[in-house]
This record gives C-alpha cells, structure tokens and sequence, in this order.
C-alpha cells in the first residue's frame, strides 16, 4: 500500500463526556468546533477522548500538531488550583482534568500551539498555576456568563458582550480588530492569572 503524506494539520479537539439519550456514554465534540478546524483553519479535526484510560499526553503530541481545548459543562476540580470543593463550583470530569492540565503543560515546554475556549481557558489558566472563581456572576460589576436556558441553539451562542485585544496583537492581527463582539457561557472565571498566561 503506498504511502500518503498528509497534507492538513491535525488538530486534536478535547471532547466531553456526554450522554446519548440519557443512559449511552459518548465522548463528544460540538459540530461548530470541527467546522472552524476545518473550514476556518484549513486543518484535520480530531476529536480527542478526554480519558487517561485511553490516550496519553505523549500519543497526542506526537499525533497532532495542535489543540482545541474546547467548553463543557464540567468545571475544573477545585483542588487543581488549591480549593476545596463546594456546591458552587458544579460539577466536574476529573478524566478531562487529568488530560487536558498535563497537555497544556507538555504543549507549552514543547512549544506547541493550542487554543483554549470557555473551559479550555480555564483550564490553561490552572495548568499554568492560576486560579478560578467558583461562581462569577456572584462577583460585583460582573456579568451573567451562564448559558440561557431557554431559547434556540442561537440564542444561546448570541453575541452578548465585546472583548478589546491589544492593539497590533496577535489576535488584533488574527481578527482585523482591535474589539470583537462574542458570547461566553461559563460560570467560572479567572481569579488569580497564572504564570506565562
């Protein structure tokens, strides 16, 4: 059989525990994150299962060459950035945990590229020793940045508030920009920034 040489980058997107039809354990990933992998970057999306038990940080970075470290609904476990846990802090997938905080390690020593979104964000934040708050619409000044329970699918990724990059930044460049407008559904966010974030 001949060999093929690749020709997209690969980019390993961290998918999420989930359950299909209630009771079926599925490691998934939102279509809208393939789609930007693909048709935005030009890359190979692959979803990752976020599971020790079944890949291991070596085997991803020697098999993609980037991450999307995407949302979910589990928060970071507390103790990963020197917290007890409370009822504030919701629930949490300690499997992802335990890929994703080595990963974004390894990637920064290595030098290679990710990109964190809502969770993946945080979890960036912790693997660079930072913290979170628990709850940040309970902070003063703060916005509501959880996802709405009502409403279409649109509704809920509806542009809400504006996000300002450093002017001449990458992401200014990457944009066109200096101010986009975007949505966050999380409901932690960053307290304490961590080392190199």
């Amino acid at each position: 059989m001949p060999h093929l040489s690749r020709h997209r980058p690969v980019v390993g997107i961290i998918g999420n525990m989930n359950l299909l039809h209630e009771n079926y354990p599925v490691h998934a990933g939102g279509t809208m994150n393939s789609e930007a992998v693909a048709q935005v970057a030009g890359c190979l999306p692959l979803i990752i299962p976020s599971d020790p038990h079944f890949v291991s940080v070596a085997e991803l970075l020697d098999l993609c060459d980037g991450f999307l470290l995407t949302g979910g609904r589990p928060n970071v476990h507390p103790s990963e950035y020197g917290e007890d846990e409370t009822p504030a802090h919701g629930d949490f997938d300690r499997c992802r945990d335990a890929i994703t905080l080595p990963l974004i390690r390894a990637c920064v020593d290595r030098g290679q590229p990710f990109l964190g979104i809502c969770r993946g964000f945080q979890e960036v934040n912790v693997a660079l020793g930072g913290t979170l708050y628990p709850e940040i619409r309970d902070l003063p000044g703060r916005l509501n940045h959880r996802m709405p329970l009502e409403g279409s699918l649109a509704d809920k990724f509806a542009l809400r508030h504006a996000v300002r990059f450093t002017p001449g930044g990458v992401f200014a460049r990457l944009m066109g920009a200096d101010e986009v407008m975007t949505n966050s559904l999380h409901g932690q966010g960053i307290n304490r920034a961590g080392g190199g974030s």
